[in-house]
């Protein structure tokens, strides 16, 4: 299987482009600075270092996105998964009225933009396998269900991706593709912080059963789910 991951060189989205690798699929790892992130990929074992192909990305970039779509294309590869994982975390200590609009229009354009336009992109060669899926990597931060006080550009920013994965899921499911936006939990990272409960590596794993469908998932009414594939109230 061939997983497009962006976001890749730290935390959640480099723990799943390793978990990938040992279970042998090969994986198209975007990466903002690729000079760092091949020192960091460059401590795998050579054969797991094999299965990833570093691409420098930008999300942002309708260029830079539209450039890794070309060189996939002219391979003439077939994707099978894209998992929108790259975010930034801006402002979240900011009142109302405190909030600094730049810092909502740029959590916009990392998290909500950006998959958008990796999706435009990989859509033609996500069509050419057998059982595509798309996963936005959202969270809880963006539910309504679990609303909470400040954090605003990273939650609207987050509730936008889990309304476009919803949209996604109706026009596509009847395709064949799979279409998810999962909470992974408050989980050790940059962004997460050493003080998370949750373990990143476990977290990967259980992402990855999800997009390999071994945990087949139950009919649901959306699908905003967990890592385990359990549906979460939005």
């Amino acid at each position: 299987m061939r997983i497009v991951i962006t976001g890749a060189s730290r935390g959640l989205g480099y723990e799943l482009t390793v978990a990938a690798a040992k279970r042998g699929h090969t994986i198209a790892a975007g990466v903002r600075d690729r000079s760092a992130a091949e020192t960091r990929f460059a401590r795998l074992d050579a054969e797991l270092r094999e299965r990833i192909e570093l691409f420098e990305l930008d999300v942002t970039s309708k260029e830079s996105v539209r450039g890794l779509a070309d060189e996939l294309q002219q391979r003439g590869a077939t994707v099978d998964a894209l998992v929108n994982n790259a975010a930034i975390l801006l402002g979240r200590d900011d009142t109302i009225e405190s909030l600094n609009f730049d810092d909502v229009a740029e959590s916009f354009e990392t998290n909500l933009f950006g998959p958008i336009k990796m999706i435009q992109a990989m859509l033609p060669l996500l069509r050419k396998a057998s059982m595509p899926t798309i996963l936005n990597i959202s969270s809880e931060a963006g539910a309504y269900a679990t609303v909470y006080g400040g954090d605003y550009p990273y939650g609207l920013s987050k509730s936008a991706l889990t309304y476009l994965s919803e949209k996604l899921r109706k026009e596509l499911e009847p395709q064949g593709f799979q279409v998810l936006s999962v909470h992974p939990g408050w989980i050790r990272t940059d962004m997460g912080g050493e003080q998370a409960p949750g373990d990143p590596v476990e977290t990967a794993d259980k992402l990855l059963k999800l997009l390999e469908r071994v945990r087949p998932l139950k009919l649901m009414r959306h699908g905003y789910v967990n890592p385990e594939g359990s549906e979460l109230p939005i």
